[in-house]
C-alpha cells in the first residue's frame, strides 16, 4: 500500500502518519491485545482460580496455626511462672496445692464410679 494523503506534508491523515505507520501501530495494538487476552485467559482458567484459592486457604491456615501456637506458648509460660520462682526453682506450696486438688478430683471420680 502506498501513502494516503488527506492534507499536505507526509500524508496519512490528520496527524501526518503514513499508511505503513498506521498499519504498524494497528499490528502493535493487536499484539498487545492478544497478550492481554492470553493473560486474562490464564487468570480466569479454573485451575488458576483453584490454585489461588488453595494458596489463600493455606496462608490463612498457616496464620491461624501460627497465632494459636503463639497463644498456647504464652499460656504455658504464664502457667509455668505460677509454679517456678524468679530463679527457676519450683514453688512447693503451689505444686502441693495443685496436687491436692488433683487427688480430691480423682477420689471424687472414683467414689462416683463405685456408686453406679
Amino acid at each position: 500500500m502506498g501513502e494516503v494523503s488527506t492534507r499536505g506534508g507526509r500524508g496519512g491523515g490528520s496527524n501526518g502518519r503514513t499508511t505503513a505507520e498506521i498499519e504498524a501501530s494497528i499490528a502493535a495494538t493487536r499484539s498487545r491485545l492478544a497478550a492481554n487476552l492470553d493473560e486474562i485467559a490464564v487468570r480466569v482458567h479454573p485451575s488458576t482460580v483453584a490454585a489461588q484459592a488453595k494458596a489463600r486457604a493455606a496462608a490463612t491456615v498457616d496464620r491461624t496455626v501460627g497465632r494459636a501456637y503463639v497463644a498456647a506458648s504464652q499460656g504455658v509460660e504464664r502457667v509455668r511462672l505460677q509454679f517456678v520462682d524468679e530463679k527457676g526453682g519450683p514453688r512447693p506450696e503451689r505444686i502441693a496445692a495443685v496436687a491436692a486438688v488433683g487427688v480430691v478430683v480423682v477420689a471424687g471420680l472414683v467414689l462416683l464410679r463405685r456408686r453406679k
